[in-house]
């Protein structure tokens, strides 16, 4: 019998996943993917939000400020990419310019330190290409970028060094109560435990409909992306906001911690929990929309677009608390924007409220936080590369030009705990295939590395979910 099940393998499930390894319990992590960061985590854009956004007094709040004051130690000892680069809120007229300083006024309140309202000749001495219609900002210098799918990988990569089991592929069919606990039923196997945290992201209410009575309803909410070339990514140095919108901080631009430029999302409320397209229609407002911000975005130098789901309750505010109807069972529901920068204040939170509920846990003396070193070879000295070279010839072995990964690299994070079992896995984990080309030159060489580390024929290995095989057969 485990001591807490965790239903979900997103950023949410990853931080309460990593907390709890900090103690002595048997905790097993449950992902219907067949990868960590699938869902909402898979489709950010890394904002590290500084926290004057969220009404006073929600969860939101309190968990954004808090999270983002963690979040530089964390990825500090975890390897992640991360930086403090600053968010810009611009108003374009004299009623937003007013506004601004209602949500200085309201990060004040909320705890959030550092910020500025800037008139439009400062504004274009730090950002020159900011749009000539801008009439100012709020500059909260506290904001910063991080990597999402990173982090998320991170932290389960680091809760599985301190002994937590992971099960890919394990969709919840079902819950069963127990007397002391629940019953969890995946497809082909059972699981026993005493507690149950639902981290499940746009499918949380219906986790939670199978063990206690509807409270609250999550709405799929989608945002499409444009992803431009490294060459144009210094087009802005810090996140840039327009005024937010009742559903949505609206099309934001900003540089991503691997220096592309990102712009999006738009919000499009949808119903089918799996619609992850993109339409001509939203992207031409996201381009438009964008362009607002700034008239020196280069459209032409896109790589790539896409499109994510947020998790949207109707609520307003994160869920995070014990079902009245089901002792034992947490619900993590509604963690959207700004669910990355809360997570690990909200993984702190889950644990002591276990802990509590259970009567205290005993910590895990040999806890080690920090995870096993990645080597990102092109930022070793020459020195340092050729005694790699010299301990393992792969790393010797450029595989993607576009971002100089290894074949080392690669054979790494493929045997790693979590490791990557597809294309995409690698590219999360590594970058192959991020960069100007995605993929369309070094994509058969990952495929053979997969299928020869993992001992699978290479028209097994798929680039992303089930189904998504780019192999079938030999043409010679």
């Amino acid at each position: 019998m485990y001591d807490v099940i965790i239903i979900g393998a997103g950023i949410a499930g990853a931080s309460v996943a990593r907390e709890l390894a900090k103690y002595k319990l048997n905790i097993l992590i449950l992902e219907k993917e067949n990868d960590i960061s699938n869902g909402t985590t898979k489709a950010n854009s890394g904002i590290v939000h500084s926290g004057y956004d969220a009404k006073p007094n929600t969860l939101k709040a309190k968990f954004n400020v808090l999270g983002n004051e963690m979040m530089e130690g964390l990825c500090a000892e975890l390897q992640v990419p991360f930086k403090k680069n600053g968010s810009l809120t611009l108003a374009f007229n004299d009623e937003e310019y007013a506004h601004l300083e209602d949500m200085y006024e309201r990060g004040i309140q909320n705890g959030v330190s550092d910020m500025e309202i800037l008139d439009a000749k400062r504004l274009r001495e730090l950002e020159p290409n900011i749009s000539q219609d801008a009439v100012g900002a709020l500059y909260a210098k506290t904001a910063g970028i991080v990597g999402p799918w990173e982090l998320a990988i991170a932290l389960i990569e680091n809760a599985m060094d301190n002994g937590c089991e992971l099960r890919l592929n394990s969709e919840v069919k079902n819950i069963e109560k127990m007397p002391n606990g629940f019953r969890v039923y995946t497809e082909n196997e059972t699981f026993e435990t005493k507690y149950i945290v639902n981290c499940a992201g746009v499918y949380a209410d219906e986790i939670h409909n199978m063990v206690a009575k509807p409270k609250f309803k999550i709405t799929p909410r989608r945002g499409q992306y444009y992803l431009l070339d490294k060459n144009v990514g210094d087009t802005v140095t810090r996140t840039i906001f327009q005024h937010p919108t009742k559903i949505s901080k609206g099309v934001v631009v900003l540089p991503t911690v691997h220096g592309n430029l990102l712009v999006g999302p738009d919000a499009e409320n949808l119903e089918d929990k799996t619609d992850k397209d993109t339409t001509d229609e939203r992207m031409k407002y996201v381009k438009e929309t964008g362009q607002r911000s700034s008239d020196k975005i280069a459209f032409n130098k896109v790589i790539t677009s896409f499109a994510g789901l947020r998790a949207s309750p109707d609520t307003g505010d994160f869920i995070i608390e014990e079902a009245k109807d089901a002792k034992g069972f947490i619900d993590v529901a509604g963690i959207e924007s700004p669910g990355l920068t809360a997570s690990p204040a909200i993984g702190v939170y889950i644990a002591n409220m276990l802990k509590e509920m259970d009567g205290g846990f005993v910590k895990n003396l040999g806890f080690n936080p920090k995870r096993k070193e990645i080597i990102h070879f092109m930022e070793l000295s020459d020195e340092e590369k050729n005694e790699m070279i010299k301990r393992d010839p792969r790393y010797g072995r450029i595989i993607c030009r576009c971002e100089n990964i290894t074949e080392g690299e690669i054979v790494d994070v493929i045997h790693r705990n979590a490791g990557a079992t597809t294309v995409d896995g690698i590219k999360r984990r590594i970058r192959p295939g991020s960069g100007r080309c995605q993929g369309g030159f070094c994509q058969p060489k990952v495929l053979e590395i997969l299928a020869r580390e993992l001992g699978k024929d290479i028209t097994e290995i798929v680039k992303d979910k089930k189904g998504s095989n780019i192999a079938i057969g030999k043409t010679k």
